[in-house]
């Protein structure tokens, strides 16, 4: 009697455990992403949680920029190696208190605030840029696309070449690029929001996020789709 009560309490042990796990995992709690923080000088903090029944992460994010030699801002990231491309539907929350706040998705070096990248970022007034940094510590650079407040925006890595694309929710996309950064794998990939003034935090949601991953020569690449995301807000 003793050993089977031993042996219940260990069997409870282990699923307690597990369920532990499940409920507090990067996994559970950022859908395909591992881990989100804030990137540079960030007075306010920002936070990041994703809604597995809506598919839709919630991002509220600081700092005064992700422009010049430095950034500071909110990222939901994970490192990953090779081609990739990463699509999102994007809108802010709210009126806003900076006519520039940013919504981003970005491949980036490191989480040094002044690390090289690349990015598309909607800004909110609907200016929708492909953004560089193309050295650490240099200052960034931009091409403006041509769409002004898409729904949908994507940025693709090829190499070293960055391009984005910008246009309606399901329809065709305006590509903007390429530009040329020089990243060493692993990289870090993901969203990220800056509300353009330290003082105040501004929220953007992302939904339909996909992010495609390719590998081998150019002539024949295979897609990698990321696996479906676990858990909920």
């Amino acid at each position: 009697m003793k050993r089977a009560a031993a042996i219940g309490l260990v069997c409870i042990a282990a699923v307690v455990v597990a369920v532990s796990t499940t409920g507090t995992g990067f996994a559970a709690r950022l859908g395909i992403f591992q881990k989100h923080k804030d990137i540079g000088v960030t007075p306010k903090k920002g936070k990041a949680k994703y809604n597995a029944k809506k598919d839709e992460y919630v991002i509220t994010g600081g700092g005064a920029n992700i422009w010049a030699k430095t950034d500071a801002f909110q990222y939901v990231y994970k490192q990953i190696s090779g081609d990739a491309t990463l699509t999102a539907d994007v809108h802010f929350v709210g009126q806003g208190v900076e006519a520039h706040r940013k919504a981003i998705l970005m491949i980036r070096q490191s989480l040094d605030p002044d690390s090289a990248y690349a990015d598309v970022a909607l800004h909110g007034v609907g200016l929708t840029s492909l953004q560089y940094r193309p050295a650490a510590g240099a200052d960034t650079q931009e091409i403006q696309s041509k769409v002004n407040a898409p729904e949908e925006i994507r940025i693709e890595r090829h190499g070293n070449q960055f391009t984005i694309g910008a246009g309606p929710k399901g329809g065709e996309r305006t590509a903007s690029g390429p530009v040329t950064v020089n990243l060493q794998d692993p990289v870090y990939i993901g969203l990220g929001v800056c509300s353009h003034n330290a003082g105040v935090l501004e929220t953007a949601i992302f939904a339909n996020v996909k992010l495609e991953q390719r590998q081998g020569a150019s002539s024949g690449l295979r897609l990698l789709p990321e696996p479906s995301p676990a858990g909920g807000m």
